[in-house]
């Protein structure tokens, strides 16, 4: 039976072959994830949001000439990444890569500053647990990478290592009280929906700690002035947020929704139910709880509330939930006495759990829709296409547009007004007195689609039959059908119409 002098050296030198390895597997990790960004398509959401960054630097107006729903908040990173594209002449595409790595970099690091004098260190700093860390940041996305739920992700991680302090009772540091309310601040500031991560962790930490006095930290405080002065600058600088965009986010944005049952049996949910399964398996036996797990999997859990409060179900809304959980197992397996053999096989058999959960994290998030044909006879109609897409699918025009170098011709990334109204009165989730109530908005939308057509009428129209019946629509409009008579009719590619102005 080996001694404690024994299992230490046996541990150092297991640590010592663990490094060796972990720099290159990082480096590998690294790679991967640039050749993802390389290979995979641009999200269709961060393409509309470097266009909408392109313009307000050309003068446009947020809300006024750009019709956006989210708050400001949401499109800060794009517009560094277009201003950081213009100073040294990239394309937006590739800064935004750059800067969102760039921001994992700083996020890791005030991680590691946060915790560097803590008892958990050394494990919480692994080289493994970075490695996953990575992998979870820079891979996992996928074809979301980029989104505002990746963004709060690697935003939230320096104030979710100050719960964990708080958590265990240990001494928080003036620097990592601030860093914290800042992080959990500007997490909170991109959608309202994210403070139910920020406050479940608050909630374990002070659960954890059985110390009330958790709840009123002064981090917390720097997070509440954060967000309240975010809402005052929207005020006083976007007012039209309110006058404008709130009460079409109201009335008609909010119909958009799944039911919450359909939510509920989604993969994502499956995803996170296996990888808290992961983080109580490995801690049922355990002498004392680990901290960092379940502060972890609290901000994972208030993820997934913000999946299902939100009601729509889309792939992106997910990956906070599922990558804190995938997180969360990965702590947990680190504390796993590992100096005896009866601690081996939980470390392994969650390795390959984890692995598999990877793997199927991927899958689910890389899901796009393929629109290369239509691109495709869309360049052939000539270089650098100013286009307009009547749709309410904005994957139809997004990122195309850009790929082609085109102008995009309208104010918003996809007429999805009258969709929704149509759809909500035909499934009846609306009745004929609301939707008549509604015609307002949507005689607002058919108004900018003509007055943005006048203004710039465009060299290519796709007009999508395959999700609704905007053909119809336009033909049985008199001032739509006089702008579209001047087109002639090129292709029709799964049900979308291509017309070039002749």
């Amino acid at each position: 039976m080996m001694t404690e002098t024994e299992r230490g050296l046996a541990q150092r030198a297991r640590e010592a072959s663990q490094s060796a390895f972990l720099g290159p597997v990082i480096c590998i990790i690294l790679v991967a994830a640039a050749w993802l960004r390389y290979t995979l398509p641009l999200n269709v959401d961060v393409s509309w949001w470097l266009l909408v960054s392109e313009r307000m630097l050309d003068g446009q107006r947020l809300y006024v000439d750009i019709l956006e729903t989210n708050p400001p908040m949401a499109g800060s990173v794009y517009l560094l990444a277009v201003a950081l594209a213009r100073a040294i002449h990239l394309r937006p595409e590739l800064a935004t890569t750059i800067l969102i790595f760039a921001l994992t970099v700083l996020s890791l690091t005030l991680v590691w500053l946060v915790l560097r004098t803590s008892a958990l260190r050394n494990r919480l700093t692994d080289g493994r647990l970075a490695a996953w860390t990575a992998a979870l940041l820079l891979i996992a996305p996928m074809y979301d990478f980029g989104q505002r739920e990746h963004l709060a992700l690697i935003t939230v991680l320096p104030a979710l290592a100050v719960y964990i302090l708080r958590a265990r009772g240990e001494r928080v540091l003036p620097a990592a009280v601030l860093i914290a309310g800042l992080s959990a601040g500007v997490t909170m500031s991109f959608k309202p929906y994210f403070a139910f991560s920020v406050g479940f962790c608050i909630l374990a930490a002070a659960a954890q700690a059985r110390d009330w006095r958790v709840l009123f930290a002064l981090e917390n405080w720097i997070a509440a002035a954060l967000v309240l002065i975010n809402a005052a600058c929207i005020y006083l600088f976007f007012p039209e947020y309110f006058t404008i965009i709130y009460p079409l986010v109201r009335d008609v944005y909010l119909l958009l929704k799944a039911p919450v049952p359909t939510i509920l049996v989604t993969l994502p949910m499956g995803l996170w139910l296996a990888g808290a399964a992961i983080v109580l398996l490995l801690q049922r036996k355990a002498h004392e709880r680990d901290a960092a797990a379940f502060t972890t999997l609290a901000a994972s859990l208030g993820f997934l509330v913000s999946f299902v409060a939100q009601q729509k179900g889309w792939g992106y809304h997910a990956y906070p939930m599922v990558a804190l959980a995938l997180l969360a197992a990965g702590l947990a397996a680190s504390a796993v006495d590992t100096s005896r053999d009866v601690g081996r096989w939980p470390r392994v058999a969650t390795a390959l759990a984890s692995a598999v959960l990877f793997v199927q994290s991927c899958l689910w998030f890389n899901g796009s829709v393929d629109v290369q044909q239509i691109e495709a006879e869309v360049a052939r109609l000539g270089p650098r296409p100013s286009m307009l897409v009547l749709s309410a699918a904005a994957v139809i025009g997004h990122p195309m547009v850009r790929t082609l170098q085109g102008t995009w011709i309208s104010r918003q990334e996809a007429f999805w007004v009258r969709e929704i109204v149509r759809r909500s009165q035909k499934d009846g989730t609306i009745d004929l007195p609301t939707a008549r109530r509604l015609e307002s908005y949507v005689e607002r939308e058919r108004a900018g689609i003509i007055a943005d057509f006048r203004k710039q009428p465009p060299d290519v129209v796709l007009i999508d039959n395959q999700n609704s019946d905007w053909g119809d629509w336009v033909r049985s409009d008199p001032e739509l059908k006089a702008l579209l008579e001047p087109y002639v009719l090129v292709q029709t590619v799964d049900g979308v119409e291509i017309l070039k102005r002749s």
